[in-house]
């Protein structure tokens, strides 16, 4: 008898959950189709210190300098 009580509260607590987390599922709005819209404008790629060619020449003569012996 008590197995009996405890699978039948196993059944409810499992069918507990499954109906909460079916009911919360999230549903996505579809995307509306309207006629020719102006897409915003895109912002200029900001490139990293590595790609400007200034930053890396600098660079490079500052390496040059402490490479060179103090007195040459």
């Amino acid at each position: 008898m008590l197995f009996l009580i405890a699978f039948v509260g196993a059944a409810i607590i499992a069918l507990v959950l499954w109906k909460a987390m079916n009911s919360g599922a999230v549903e996505f709005p579809q995307p509306q189709r309207r006629g020719l819209v102006a897409r915003p404008s895109r912002t200029p790629r900001v490139s990293g210190p590595d790609d400007d060619p200034d930053f890396l020449r600098q660079l490079d003569e500052k390496v040059r300098r402490r490479d060179e012996p103090p007195g040459a």
